[in-house]
């Protein structure tokens, strides 16, 4: 066997070694729900999970900060003119903000380009989440199945330019810089969304949710619940920094392509 091969069976055999390990607790969780710790009302799981070193984290914030830091300086004067085209397409502040779960299950505002009318009701994306966490498609298009609505009527006409090129993820550039989010990391979720979890899937919430992410470059609307959980928990277990470098990379070619929604 060559070299590469060894060590490439060695890393798949310890992550999936990992992977066992937090199932078995997520089994051992369910079983002891009413013994479980809370907060900000969100179980949590325990961070000792997770086979990283602190440097790595240190590292991680500190090259997030200042990436964060000069992505503002050069793009705001773009982020100003993104603004104003959204205010002009339809009434209402052009920076929507909205309560997210963040690491450890602490809530943060995450803030977005406004992609929907301002008057939009949020009953349609709570049903649309509930089938989604159960495992059902929620629409199809061109004989694709998908998991998210491939035309909502809620976005408007600028609105659905800046999700297809992931422009109205801008502004989570502060969130980033002020260590609610990373770069790289599992999408953030909604309240009424971890209400639904299962243990398992509390492990998303151990990391900083990241503006891009394996979910983000590899699945998008095109694969079921339990399959993000899986990428992020692939994360979660065995990210690097050359992880987010190489996931940060290919954002910009999944964005470039418009490929997945």
């Amino acid at each position: 066997m060559h070299p590469s091969d060894s060590a490439a069976s060695a890393r798949s055999a310890q992550l999936e070694e990992q992977i066992d390990r937090l199932n078995e607790a997520a089994r051992w969780l369910e079983e002891h729900s009413s013994e479980a710790g809370r907060k900000s009302d969100i179980l949590i799981l325990p961070p000792a999970v997770v086979p990283r070193s602190r440097r790595s984290y240190a590292f991680k914030r500190v090259f997030d900060f200042f990436v964060a830091l000069i992505g503002l300086a050069i793009l705001a004067p773009f982020m100003v003119i993104i603004a104003i085209i959204v205010r002009l397409d339809s009434p209402g502040w052009p920076i929507f903000a909205q309560k997210r779960v963040g690491e450890g299950g602490v809530l943060f505002t995450c803030y977005k380009f406004r992609s929907m009318r301002s008057d939009s009701d949020d009953r349609i994306h709570r049903e649309m989440a509930a089938k989604f966490l159960q495992g059902e498609t929620v629409d199809e298009e061109n004989g694709q199945k998908l998991y998210k609505m491939a035309r909502d009527p809620r976005v408007t006409r600028v609105g659905q330019l800046l999700r297809a090129t992931s422009l109205d993820e801008l502004p989570q550039l502060v969130n980033v810089l002020r260590g609610e989010m990373s770069l790289v990391g599992p999408r953030p979720a909604l309240s009424y969304e971890v209400e639904q979890y299962r243990y398992r899937h509390r492990y998303r919430l151990l990391v900083k949710p990241g503006i891009t992410g394996i979910w983000q470059v590899y699945g998008r609307s095109i694969v079921d619940f339990e399959t993000l959980v899986s990428m992020d928990l692939h994360y979660v277990t065995d990210g690097t920094m050359w992880l987010d470098l190489k996931l940060i990379l290919l954002t910009f070619l999944v964005v470039f392509k418009r490929s997945g929604r």
